[in-house]
């Protein structure tokens, strides 16, 4: 492929991605940036893998 053609493809394709992502932002409902859900979301899967689980208490029927 000749490479102004691939470099305009590139621009129109950039331009198509542009377009797509401001009209995501504009229907987007307004809340918690999602670096921050994310974190949180790390904070509690990380605590419980850090919690020990329960063990069940041995019985007393012998």
């Amino acid at each position: 492929m000749h490479p102004e053609i691939h470099l305009a493809l590139h621009h129109i394709r950039a331009a198509e991605l542009h377009a797509e992502a401001a009209a995501h932002r504009r229907t987007a409902k307004p809340g918690r940036p999602l670096r921050t859900r994310v974190g949180w979301t790390l904070v509690e899967v990380g605590l419980r893998l850090a919690t020990p689980r329960p063990t069940p208490a041995p019985s007393a029927s012998s």
